[in-house]
């Protein structure tokens, strides 16, 4: 873990103000600096999935020249994109040259358990959204807390800022060819291999979604799952009353005479009911806390229950 106590951690944000020292720093930068996701990939290790997230971010990302960072956090990962030269950018605006960052983290991976809203300035906050650190206006909580950068416990998640237009001399520049077409061989082979896993993925999906004669769409299937659970929380209340009803004791000479789904109402009638066993069974009914309605005329009760 690259963690110095004695050297100060500094909070980059574009509306940072200058930053007036000439000591090495941490540098822990805002959400507001990067784009992250949370991911669910058919990889097991950070170097296969990192391939994967130029792709991932296509359609996410503005145009620029990105680079990517990428960790396992439970059985996901959580993935970064990151313009080098914005950063160092503005980390030269706000008075930091790129000799004078220690290490370089992200927001997410040092405040990823926050417990509370952080104020980074007046006008935003840390917190903490489906576990991704953001930034959000402080207008909108009351109760925060000031970010006190010196309190952080630092991570082993640090980032380098590649600096672009470097000069390289033919000779350098053929063994650099020679040592990427080696990798560019290498990575052909691992992205085959990471290719057939995700076609294989796929194939398993497809077949779920024939078996189940699901949706192509999860909106769809979402849109299903929904009417669905409401039908069965139906009809597990239908058989929650009815087996409530069934279960009252009667007199021996009264018995259930019709039971009547309409609608979102139940209808249950008994016959030869007093009133003394009216109250009886009304009182079991409010005990299972059902709202109902009930009448009594002729000693034939009727018992009216809103689904």
């Amino acid at each position: 873990m690259k963690f110095n106590k004695k050297l100060k951690t500094i909070f980059l944000d574009m509306n940072s103000k200058e930053f007036n020292t000439n000591e090495k720093v941490n540098i822990v930068l805002s959400p507001t600096l990067y784009w992250v996701k949370k991911l669910s990939l058919p990889v097991k290790s950070t170097r296969e999935a990192k391939k994967l997230l130029p792709s991932i971010f296509e359609d996410t990302l503005p145009h620029g020249n990105y680079s990517y960072y990428i960790y396992k956090y439970d059985d996901d990962f959580i993935a970064f994109a990151y313009e080098d030269k914005k950063i160092l950018d503005l980390l030269s605006q706000k008075g930091i040259k790129n000799s004078q960052i220690a290490n370089l983290y992200f927001a997410q991976t040092e405040f990823h358990s926050l417990e509370k809203i952080y104020k980074i300035d007046k006008e935003q906050v840390l917190c903490l959204k489906d576990d991704i650190v953001i930034v959000l206006p402080s207008i909108l909580f009351t109760d925060t807390k000031m970010l006190q950068m010196s309190s952080i416990q630092h991570s082993k998640h640090t980032i380098t800022l590649t600096q672009f237009g470097h000069i390289v001399d033919k000779k350098s520049l053929y063994k650099i060819t020679t040592i990427l077409i080696a990798f560019i061989i290498l990575i052909g082979i691992e992205l085959f291999i990471t290719t057939k896993k995700i076609d294989e993925n796929l194939i398993k999906k497809e077949l779920i979604f024939t078996k189940y004669n699901l949706k192509s769409t999860m909106f769809q299937n979402r849109s299903m799952l929904k009417k669905y659970t409401a039908i069965h929380k139906k009809q597990m209340k239908i058989r929650e009353y009815i087996t409530t009803i069934l279960n009252i004791k009667l007199p021996t000479k009264s018995k259930l005479t019709k039971l009547t789904l309409k609608d979102k109402t139940l209808l249950f009638s008994f016959n030869n009911i007093t009133q003394i066993k009216k109250k009886s069974l009304e009182k079991s009914l409010t005990k299972k806390k059902i709202i109902f309605h009930s009448s009594l005329k002729d000693k034939i009760l009727k018992v009216e229950i809103e689904l």
